[in-house]
């Protein structure tokens, strides 16, 4: 059974990957701030997972997380066509997010997990105390 209606799909399939909003406007409070940084980069070698921001002398990671496809704890919604699927599909993100976490962790990384709603100021401090 597909998870969505073709408009649905299509609308889905269209969103961003990299290069959204939140994700810009932190790369500018960092860029403003005199942080420079990879974007878009695998932090290891063999994780198939991309960080959005990657300072790799200083091994930290940084991921925008949006609010609907990672269930944020203020402003996850559930879709109610296909509910058990979309549950499904978004508990598995969040598990992917905990794996990436602790995978980068055991190869001595810091990861800095940043929610789409948080103000970019806000989350470029947390950066910056994490580069520190």
């Amino acid at each position: 059974m597909p998870a969505t209606d073709p408009a649905t799909s299509a609308r889905l399939s269209a969103q961003r990957r990299r290069d959204t909003a939140p994700e810009m406007a932190l790369r500018r409070e960092l860029h403003r701030r005199g942080y420079r940084y990879f974007v878009d980069r695998a932090p290891i070698r063999g994780l198939r997972r991309r960080a959005d921001l990657v300072f790799p002398r200083r091994k930290v990671a940084v991921y925008v997380d949006g609010c609907f496809w990672h269930s944020c704890p203020q402003h996850a919604t559930a879709p109610k066509n296909n509910a058990a699927w979309w549950a499904e599909k978004l508990a598995g993100n969040v598990r992917r997010d905990r794996d990436t976490d602790e995978r980068l962790a055991a190869a001595g990384w810091t990861v800095v997990r940043v929610w789409e709603h948080e103000d970019a100021a806000v989350a470029a401090q947390r950066v910056r105390v994490a580069l520190e």
